[in-house]
């Protein structure tokens, strides 16, 4: 940005931000010794409820899970929360109907279905790079 300096006309300034708060890139995914990535503690006012917490994930995961937790028909609720913008966790809520699942159980099963769903994401995106890279020349491959 431009602005004037003693008296001197347009003279160009650098910015330097310093951010104080700012953690280390390296503490956004790299877990510390002796911290679990999965805890869950049961909810003692709501039955058949729990909350999980997962450490050094964001709103991608706790958004997939949270949606994924609500195509399951035995799961009442299904929510997630930063805890605070600065500490890599996301705690998600799950409720079930409890005469068929567990908070536990609905979860795991999100998880699979959602492994499911990215493997064959993974296969189709392949076969079509292939499908792509056979019709074009060489030296125009995608990946």
């Amino acid at each position: 940005y431009q602005r004037r300096v003693h008296g001197k006309k347009n003279h160009r300034i650098r910015a330097q931000i310093v951010v104080m708060n700012l953690p280390e890139r390296f503490e956004l995914f790299v877990l510390p010794e002796g911290v679990k990535k999965v805890s869950f503690a049961q909810d003692n006012r709501i039955a058949d409820a729990g909350s999980f917490t997962i450490e050094k994930e964001d709103h991608t995961v706790g958004n997939l899970l949270r949606m994924q937790l609500l195509e399951d028909q035995n799961v009442l609720f299904g929510g997630y929360r930063m805890p605070h913008p600065l500490q890599h966790s996301i705690v998600v809520k799950v409720q079930t109907r409890g005469e068929k699942t567990t908070p536990m159980k609905a979860m795991l099963g999100a998880i699979g279905d959602l492994t499911s769903e990215f493997t064959l994401l993974e296969e189709r995106f392949k076969t079509e790079v292939a499908r792509w890279n056979s019709h074009h020349p060489t030296g125009q491959e995608l990946y």
